[in-house]
């Protein structure tokens, strides 16, 4: 039967059917009685990484529509529930905390599940941020309690979420059992089952700080799927969605997927057909796919979108014989929610008096866009600063800083935000650049482990991540070379003289990087090691002694064929 039904039911999709019918076309509630159906709807976030205001510049627009903040997100999930108010689940992909805005890592994101609590999520899957202050304080986000260094902040407790964290494939290493239950099974109305099974990527120590998740295991995203669903089918659900942090690049518009590649693509494939649906993050791409006769999903990030997912089940069968998605944009032209407006509101009074200061000026905007060799403006005066930071003996003595991308968040825009004058940076928008709180750490690396630090920039066809680097170093890569010759060694120079691969150098990275994260492994490896700055107190002091800071050159990394 199910067979049957996913063949119907790709034949539908491949005809066009993913667009999802206005309201009123919806089958009303008398129909599906008659049917012997039930219609479901499921409203899919991912990606939101504690953005309860708008997101500035071009991370707070969906193509020229301004989109985003908690206040309006709100108000659209509300009017996407209205269309189906008895049979409306709303799910998250993932990343709802972690590398977030001031307002909410302030507080350690306690406002933003606040802000979920008020808005109804009812599951979330683990992403990778959930882990960014280690385990332990990710167990306090769900049961709730004061943090235990900086207590209750905001002058009262913390109750946690009233959602559930889900996390199949979070196991500990001692007992092999989950970090949060692997699945839920929701009942609709009239007996109608749908089991959702939550995870995170299976690579996600090698991008978090791996001292938090040590005695944490993270499984095979597919396998840890098909292991589950003997059990999930003995407790009656034939419909099954995962909520999985991992994603792809699908191209195309909101809702198009003209050519999805990346890790989701092979997931979806060796996931069992008896999955129906994923919704998908972790890439902060916008698509709306059918992979393997599966429907996949991803929101874009920051509360940009809402995917609604609209489902027909069989009573009889217990099976989905109609699935429709449609990722519609969270545009600022609504109403604000109120109940959010007002928790923004408070924490933001608690926020003023360090989110307010002034740390410096820019001549203009200062970006994160890559030009082709995967340098950006602002990823070299992140590294410049860190430079700046460790240059001096007793601090370090660096000749080189390198600034992994991943840990570049957002942009520093020219024109004014809120109340600063034109150029002026806040401690508040350089917060959202660099939101996590690393400590920077000098070391003693060969020419030769640099050089190997360089090729691992390449992990694999699908994996590249391009390390910032400071005034000074250079290089060339080459594309149409093999992962681990993609770096002239001959090429890699320091003020204009080529690194001797036996000599050594004083490197600053920060504590994420040093301790291998993003793959960079050969870190691990560096000797002589020296404290430093938090990388936001870095940056700052660079930006006292240096403003108007300008746009960096992006001319340190040069790129081949």
């Amino acid at each position: 039967m199910k067979t049957v039904m996913r063949l119907a039911l790709a034949a539908a999709l491949a005809a066009g059917a993913l667009a999802v019918p206005n309201a009123g076309a919806k089958v009303t509630d008398r129909e599906n009685k008659r049917k012997g159906t039930v219609d479901v709807q499921l409203l899919a976030l991912n990606d939101f990484h504690g953005n309860l205001e708008p997101p500035q510049g071009s991370s707070g627009r969906i193509g020229t529509t301004n989109a985003g903040g908690a206040e309006f997100l709100a108000t659209h999930i509300r009017r996407l529930e209205a269309t189906n108010p008895n049979n409306t689940l709303v799910v998250s992909a993932g990343d709802l905390i972690g590398a977030s805005p001031l307002l909410s890592a302030l507080f350690h994101d306690e406002p933003t599940i606040e802000a979920m609590n008020e808005i109804g999520l009812d599951l979330n899957a683990v992403g990778n941020h959930e882990f960014d202050e280690g385990a332990d304080e990710l167990l306090r986000m769900q049961y709730g309690g004061c943090h235990p260094t900086d207590g209750c902040q905001d002058g009262d407790d913390f109750a946690g979420a009233d959602f559930r964290f889900l996390a199949a494939n979070v196991v500990y290493k001692a007992t092999g059992k989950p970090i949060f239950a692997p699945y839920r099974i929701h009942t609709f109305e009239r007996g109608a089952k749908v089991a959702f099974i939550g995870m995170t990527l299976e690579n996600t120590p090698e991008i978090v700080t791996p001292s938090g998740i040590a005695h944490l295991q993270f499984l095979d995203e597919a396998d840890t799927v098909n292991s589950l669903l003997p059990e999930i089918k003995k407790k009656g659900a034939e419909s099954v969605v995962v909520l999985l942090h991992e994603g792809g690049v699908g191209g195309g518009g909101i809702n198009e997927c003209p050519n999805v590649s990346g890790p989701i693509v092979d997931i979806a494939n060796r996931m069992d057909d008896e999955v129906d649906a994923i919704v998908s993050g972790h890439t902060h791409q916008a698509y709306n796919c059918v992979i393997d006769g599966k429907v996949v999903t991803s929101a874009s990030s920051f509360g940009r979108l809402v995917t609604d997912i609209d489902m027909t089940i069989d009573r009889a069968s217990g099976e989905i014989t109609q699935i429709a998605a449609n990722n519609v944009i969270a545009s600022r032209d609504v109403d604000r929610f109120a109940p959010i407006t007002a928790l923004i509101e408070r924490y933001r009074e608690l926020a003023a008096p360090l989110a307010n200061r002034v740390i410096g000026t820019i001549t203009t905007d200062i970006t994160r866009a890559n030009n082709a060799a995967g340098e950006s403006a602002l990823g070299d005066v992140i590294a410049d600063a860190q430079h700046f930071a460790t240059a001096p003996a007793d601090l370090g003595g660096a000749v080189m800083a390198f600034m992994n991308p991943g840990g570049i968040r957002a942009e520093l825009i020219y024109a004014p935000s809120k109340s600063e004058a034109p150029g002026e940076v806040t401690y508040e928008e350089a917060f959202t650049v660099q939101p996590f709180g690393n400590s920077l750490v000098t070391m003693t690396l060969t020419g030769a482990q640099i050089e190997t630090l360089l090729e691992q920039q390449w992990q694999s066809a699908t994996t590249t991540r391009i390390l910032q680097v400071s005034s000074g170093f250079t290089y060339t890569w080459d594309a149409s070379r093999a992962i681990g010759d993609k770096v002239d060694p001959s090429s890699i120079k320091l003020h204009g003289v080529t690194i001797d691969p036996a000599a050594g150098y004083r490197v600053t990275v920060n504590s994420f990087l040093a301790d291998g994260g993003d793959g960079f492994t050969v870190l691990k490896e560096g000797t002589n090691r020296l404290g430093g700055d938090v990388d936001l107190d870095a940056l700052e002091k660079y930006m006292q002694a240096t403003s108007p800071v300008a746009p960096g050159p992006q001319n340190r990394i040069t790129r081949v064929n």
